[in-house]
């Protein structure tokens, strides 16, 4: 897959494990392992990126003895979950009609064009 596409695919995909609630880098690696493997060292500038623009928040809180860093989805991060999810039927069409012309066998251009060069001559 192109890697611009999967990058915003990716970034969705951080979003919507964060609908269910905040969340940690760890975990979050374990849940998108549902879907596409991507590690941690992929995840975290994908969660800054995404801090950066609004469409998370973080706060830290002790686990354990230790501070964990959560990462909260903001109402930013939902619009880009629904504007993806609006995108998609639009994007399935793409792909439709991409599928549909591939299995078109494809005419041969010099039939077409002895064709046209007969019919002109014969008059």
């Amino acid at each position: 897959m192109d890697v611009q596409r999967k990058k915003g695919i990716i970034e969705v995909c951080v979003l919507a494990v964060l609908k269910r609630g905040p969340s940690y880098g760890y975990l979050i690696v374990r849940e998108m392992e549902k879907c596409v493997e991507v590690s941690e060292s992929t995840l975290y500038p994908i969660l800054k990126r995404l801090e950066q623009n609004g469409s998370l928040k973080t706060y830290r809180q002790e686990y354990n003895g230790r501070t964990r860093k959560y990462y909260q989805l903001t109402e930013e991060g939902q619009r880009k979950i629904d504007v993806f999810l609006g995108e998609w039927e639009e994007l399935k069409r793409m792909y439709e009609f991409v599928a549909a012309q591939n299995k078109i066998q494809p005419e041969t251009e010099t039939d077409d064009l002895d064709s046209g060069y007969k019919e002109e001559n014969e008059q």
